[in-house]
Parts: C-alpha cells; structure tokens; sequence
C-alpha cells in the first residue's frame, strides 16, 4: 500500500516558490503561509481589509482541500504588516469561531511582510482520519 501524497495545492492561492500551501500527514494539516490574495485570480489586493477577508477564505479553502474544516483547527498563527488591522483580524476571527468556547489557540505578530502582503495565516489543524 502506498501513503497518500502529503501535499496540498489550491489554484490561484498557493506560493510561486516550489513548495505547497499546506501538507497534510494523517490527520495533521499545516499550511505554509496563507495570503491574502483573491481566489479567483491570484491577484494581491492593495486593501488590507481585502487582503485579510481573502486570506480567511483561503484557510478555508486550504483546509476544504485537505479534507478538514474549520472546526479541526488546533491553531491559529496571524503575521500582520500593521497593528492597526487588528480589528479587521478579529472581525474574521469572531465570524470563523464565534463560540468562545470552541476556539483555537492563536497568536498574532506585527512585522513587516514582503511583496504588499498585509497579513499571512499560518494553520495547524486535526482531521478526522
């Protein structure tokens, strides 16, 4: 029996460089580094309220493709370009986990970021199998 591909693509969202959005090993997903970039055409919005809507789309997606929702997150690591997108992030923190009993564990940095980026994801996630 051969082991399932670890790797895990999702058009128009993953990286230029030769390495995957995510990879997945039994039920353990980790994501490289999720943009905010339009998942329709791969584009890098210059509104960071764009980009941060978009890159929490793309978690979705990354984990829909991986076999896992948003319910198998373990946590959550936030980059953001600038502080003052916090109230943005946690506009789409609260509609992704509006329990507060039921979220993941999270932690955001404010560095700065190449190529216009504004904020990145980065995923941990158990799912099922």
């Amino acid at each position: 029996m051969t082991r399932p591909k670890r790797s895990i693509h999702v058009p128009h969202i993953g990286h230029k460089a030769p390495i995957p959005l995510g990879a997945r090993v039994g039920g353990l997903i980790c994501s490289s580094a999720i943009a905010g970039k339009d998942p329709q055409t791969g584009a890098l919005p210059a509104d960071p309220a764009a980009q941060c809507r978009n890159a929490f789309a793309n978690l979705g997606a990354l984990l829909a493709a991986g076999g896992a929702t948003l319910a198998d997150v373990v946590r959550l690591t936030v980059t953001l370009a600038d502080e003052a997108l916090r109230d943005e992030l946690n506009l789409h923190w609260l509609a992704a986990f509006p329990d507060p009993d039921d979220r993941p564990a999270r932690h955001v940095a404010v560095q700065s970021l190449p190529h216009g980026l504004a904020v990145q994801l980065e995923v941990i996630a158990l799912a099922a199998g």
